[in-house]
């Protein structure tokens, strides 16, 4: 849904104290991205890039450069006094740029990576639908122990009255739905009460939920919204929560998939980003690493322990056991591993094979062309139907810099042969085994490059007397 008429305000200022890392605490990663493009990429599905607003204060410009490409707007907060003073902070910024106030504020946390777009939408519909100067998400845990509460009205309309800490909850009262801290204003309504926020708390901050009760008092309408699940309004105060949301996240990958067609056998086992396209008919073996963004096709086979990392694999691809795949580009059947190393920029063409213990690094290998075992292929390109036989090497590197190997199609190339770059195999050459190629070979030409074999008969058994000869 696009939220006509609404801005989009991400509270990311704060620092993490409670994770005990260097890092800002919105660019510490689940399900394989900061938490803060999960919820800039849930905005996103709402409104357009420019109408969101990241409020940015601990380390800033680390968290404006990990996430710039989104193209949003980055609102300065120099010092964190609390969630009113980071409204106060986008007041004060609208209030010197010449950017239209919205008429309807969605206010986000940086570290609640769970979101669901489909909750934000329904959460702004029903703001618009109730006429609310506030919507407020909520939820109910098992234990609501430790988070601020949502005061319900016990008369018709059933409306909120007072969002509260805790500490504050009237004796007996047992109140079980929490302020998840995301919520929908009307603009002005919540820009004309942060001037009346106080600092007269146990954290001597502003407290954005301290507007809830003041709307109440202006007769205006504050209500709730109970999002589906807990974990998707859940944010993070240590690593042992991140890891309970990267694992939610990821537990929830997988059952798209599964839902999609894709064989994952002990999902949880797997790690597979929330990035990940996966085709259908395709099997994931157990402990399985699939990161970033990689695109896998239908049909594959996926081999316990391989690691797939920004990576597009074509339809019906075989990766063995224990390749690592790295910035890969992978053809249609081809078939790789086992314990295959692809590393950025190998484009592996349909049905071609890269065996055990091979490594590519900036290649281009045709179709149907092999390389089975035992060799490194870097910057080089291999026409189709080219074999490479076990130990060959590419040495594209002078000490200064990269040069490339070019290989025709149909060529072949022996066993441990060094293929010395600038070089070219020219189309159904042979390079006999052994061979160390520093010139350029001709179309159908055979190339040599070793020493001749020498053999002296009896050799072995004159050494062995010379040596018992001397022995005392």
């Amino acid at each position: 849904m696009e939220a006509t008429g609404f801005a989009v305000a991400i509270m990311a200022a704060g620092k993490g104290t409670r994770l005990k890392s260097k890092r800002p605490k919105v660019l510490h990663e689940v399900g394989g991205q900061a938490l803060l493009l999960h919820v800039i990429a849930a905005a996103r599905t709402l409104v357009s890039a420019e109408e969101i607003y990241c409020i940015v204060g601990h380390e800033a410009e680390r968290v404006q450069s990990a996430v710039a490409f989104t193209n949003v707007n980055f609102v300065p907060q120099q010092e964190q006094r609390g969630t009113g003073h980071a409204m106060q902070t986008l007041k004060a910024w609208f209030n010197n740029s010449s950017r239209r106030l919205p008429q309807h504020l969605l206010v986000l946390s940086g570290d609640v990576p769970l979101i669901r777009p489909e909750t934000l939408s329904s959460l702004c519909e029903m703001h618009i639908r109730e006429r609310a100067a506030m919507t407020i998400l909520t939820a109910i845990p098992p234990d609501p122990t430790g988070y601020g509460r949502v005061l319900r009205s016990t008369s018709e309309p059933i409306e909120v009255e007072a969002i509260v800490e805790q500490k504050a909850l009237q004796p007996g009262r047992y109140e079980p739905e929490i302020n998840s801290g995301i919520y929908c204003f009307e603009t002005e309504a919540l820009f004309s009460n942060l001037d009346k926020l106080s600092t007269d708390n146990a954290h001597g901050e502003f407290y954005l939920t301290d507007v809830a009760a003041m709307l109440v008092a202006e007769g205006r309408r504050v209500v709730a919204l109970k999002a589906d699940g807990v974990d998707e309004v859940l944010g993070a105060n240590t690593i042992a929560e991140m890891m309970h949301l990267d694992q939610a996240m990821r537990a929830d990958v997988a059952r798209r998939l599964m839902a999609q067609g894709v064989t994952i056998f002990r999902p949880d086992t797997c790690v597979i980003d929330a990035e990940v396209t996966i085709g259908a008919d395709t099997v994931i073996e157990p402990y399985v690493q699939i990161l970033g963004a990689t695109r896998i096709g239908s049909d594959c086979r996926i081999r316990s322990f391989s690691v797939i990392q920004q990576s597009v694999l074509g339809n019906s691809v075989t990766v063995r056991n224990g390749c690592i795949l790295d910035g890969a580009d992978v053809g249609d059947g081809a078939v790789l591993g086992p314990y295959a190393h692809l590393r950025p920029e190998s484009n592996i063409g349909p049905a071609a094979h890269v065996g055990n213990f091979c490594e590519t690094k900036k290649v281009t290998l045709g179709r149907g062309s092999k390389a089975n075992h035992l060799t490194y292929l870097g910057d080089a390109v291999i026409g189709e139907g080219v074999n490479v036989g076990a130990g060959v090497i590419t040495c594209n590197y002078d000490g200064v810099h990269k040069h490339t190997t070019t290989i025709g199609d149909g060529a072949f190339v022996g066993s441990d042969s060094t293929l010395v770059a600038p070089i070219s195999i020219g189309e159904g050459a042979y390079v006999a085994a052994g061979s160390c190629i520093t010139h350029p070979v001709p179309p159908g030409a055979l190339a040599l490059a070793r020493s001749q074999q020498v053999t002296k008969e009896g050799w072995a058994a004159a050494r062995k007397a010379a040596r018992a000869a001397k022995r005392p």
